[in-house]
């Protein structure tokens, strides 16, 4: 899966950039305030490749944090890549975080063709991938804060080949609690791996 993508601008147009690599130019659809960019401005997109039977389509964001909200919203029900695009064109995620901590979906609702029952449904979702996230984030350090065991590198490994942030803390951590015999990262990304094939 393709990660991220530095390269020059080559076309800019409201909902979506296309950035030349080598010579290669990608289309990437973003929430991303184009107007702002100029042709031939050097950039840095974090992707998200979504595939389709008839579309490999490329979704970008200038940081890390948006492109794993996007990520998050796409694992909710009824909630594609664009849709998940729409709403974080909209809304800033700041805020959008805030609204999920404190149960509040009157925020959602104010975002253009997101109705009271589905921003329910979004924050309700979101909320409990939230604490899924802290209690990952807990479980990776021990009582000094730093990182232990193989955790956090079989992790960073999964994401590098493409697997969901989410997912690859989940099945890794998942591995750290029955497996407890498995020591390095190298062990645990083979039964990562070979979990996630099944």
């Amino acid at each position: 899966m393709i990660r991220q993508i530095r390269g020059r601008l080559i076309d800019v147009e409201l909902s979506f950039v296309v950035v030349d690599v080598g010579g290669l130019g990608y289309l990437i659809h973003t929430n991303a305030v184009t107007s702002a960019m100029k042709l031939g401005d050097e950039v840095l997109f974090y992707t998200y490749l979504a595939v389709r039977e008839n579309a490999h389509d490329l979704y970008g964001f200038l940081t890390e944090e948006e492109l794993e909200l996007f990520e998050l919203l796409i694992e909710l029900p009824k909630i594609g890549p664009k849709s998940a695009l729409q709403i974080l064109t909209q809304a800033d995620v700041k805020l959008l975080r805030e609204a999920v901590r404190n149960e509040d979906p009157a925020y959602l609702t104010k975002l253009s063709g997101i109705g009271k029952k589905s921003a329910e449904k979004i924050v309700s979702g979101l909320k409990d991938k939230f604490e899924a996230e802290e209690f990952g984030d807990a479980d990776f350090n021990n009582k000094e804060g730093r990182a232990t065991g193989h955790v956090p590198d079989t992790v960073d490994a999964l994401i590098a080949l493409g697997y969901p942030q989410m997912e690859a803390r989940k099945i890794v951590l998942q591995i750290s609690t029955d497996n407890p015999d498995v020591k390095t990262p190298t062990e645990a990304l083979k039964l990562a791996l070979k979990i996630l094939s099944n």
